[in-house]
C-alpha cells in the first residue's frame, strides 16, 4: 500500500496538537483526522479516533504493524517539516485549492439525476 497524497492543515495556537492530515493511499482510499502531535518525546501521529462511553479513545483506523505504522509517520512529519519551510501565504493558497473526495457511487448517482 502507498501513499499517494497528505495533505496536511496547520493549527494556530500553543498547544500541544499542530495540524490535522488527510491521508490518500493508493490513489483510491482517503482517511482523514490524522493529528501531528507535539508530545514530551517529540513529534509525533495519533491516529483518527473516537471517545468510548467510559471516556478513553479508541482508534477508528490504524496501521496493523509497527513498520507500517513508522512509515505514515515519518512521511507525515518529512511534510509537515517542510510546510514549516514555506512562507504563510502558499500554505493558505494551497489550502484554497484542496479538494473534497466524494465516494464514486455517490457523484454517478447525482450525475444520472
Amino acid at each position: 500500500m502507498e501513499i499517494t497524497d497528505i495533505r496536511i492543515k496547520k493549527v494556530n495556537g500553543e498547544g500541544k496538537l499542530k495540524a490535522y492530515v488527510t491521508v490518500t493511499f493508493d490513489n483510491c482510499f482517503v482517511v482523514h483526522n490524522l493529528k501531528i502531535i507535539s508530545g514530551q518525546a517529540g513529534m509525533f501521529v495519533a491516529m483518527p479516533s473516537r471517545k468510548t462511553k467510559s471516556g478513553e479513545y479508541k482508534d477508528i483506523a490504524h496501521p496493523i504493524n509497527s513498520d507500517f505504522r513508522n512509515t505514515i509517520q515519518t512521511k507525515i512529519l518529512t511534510e509537515y517539516d517542510n510546510l514549516k519551510d514555506e512562507p504563510e501565504q502558499e500554505q493558505e493558497q494551497e489550502q484554497e485549492h484542496e479538494h473534497v473526495h466524494e465516494p464514486e457511487d455517490k457523484a454517478e448517482s447525482s450525475e444520472s439525476d
